[in-house]
């Protein structure tokens, strides 16, 4: 059976040793670290976090997202990254060359992007950018939705657990730190792909996760085969 990880509720003293508070834990008056949200505690080497169950995608500057169109002006566009801001990206922000109000042509409403938080203002909207290295429109493939907390999990230490699911189901994958998810491959095989990242998921809260999840991908291309 696996090991559950320590659940913890919002305002919950967490027991801190010689490692350090990082996401999700604060100092309340009487100097004791307690949690922010209900989640679960991670101990890393250096850090401690809480990793709450579900929450909403709040932007910061650098996040790598996957965003969809949902309106266009004459010279930027309007995208939905999951947050409850607004989110906008120039033209001048793409590597395409274009006039204002002919940029339709290049990217239309409903079609999905691979994007980098360039600014935020202070009322937490941003503006978008897909001008560096492997930052580009998405097209073809499938994108599916999970809990933005659950992405880390999802991704792995050093990129491991994703890496895993591709290699077993041979498919690619692109990850948004907003929790939309981009799998391109045939479709037998992004149904593989989807199966493993619910499973990880639903399982994100519990320990063993990488051994058992290795297990179940070699199981499930040993039937796929």
């Amino acid at each position: 059976m696996a090991e559950t990880k320590q659940i913890v509720f919002p305002g919950e003293v967490i027991e801190i040793s010689e490692i350090k508070p990082r996401n999700g834990v604060y100092k309340n008056r009487e100097g004791k670290y307690c949690s922010e949200y209900f989640g679960t505690v991670q101990k890393g080497d250096d850090y401690i976090d809480v990793v709450p169950f579900t929450g909403h995608y709040f932007p910061r500057r650098g996040d790598k997202v996957i965003g969809k169109v949902i309106e266009i002006g004459p010279s930027m566009w309007t995208i939905d990254i999951n947050s409850p801001y607004l989110n906008l990206m120039h033209m001048n922000d793409t590597p395409w060359k274009m006039s204002s109000g002919d940029i339709k042509k290049y990217l239309g409403i409903g079609e999905y992007i691979y994007a980098k938080v360039m600014t935020l203002n202070e009322i937490k909207e941003s503006w978008l950018t897909i001008k560096d290295v492997g930052l580009r429109k998405l097209e073809g493939g499938h994108i599916i939705s999970v809990p933005a907390p659950k992405v880390p999990r999802i991704i792995g230490k050093g990129g491991s657990m994703v890496n895993l699911i591709k290699e077993y189901t041979d498919t690619r994958i692109v990850i948004g730190q907003n929790g939309l998810i981009w799998i391109e491959g045939t479709p037998e095989n992004i149904l593989r792909a989807t199966a493993a990242i619910k499973k990880i998921e639903r399982e994100a809260h519990t320990t063993g996760l990488t051994d058992r999840m290795t297990e179940y991908l070699k199981g499930d291309a040993k039937n796929g085969n």
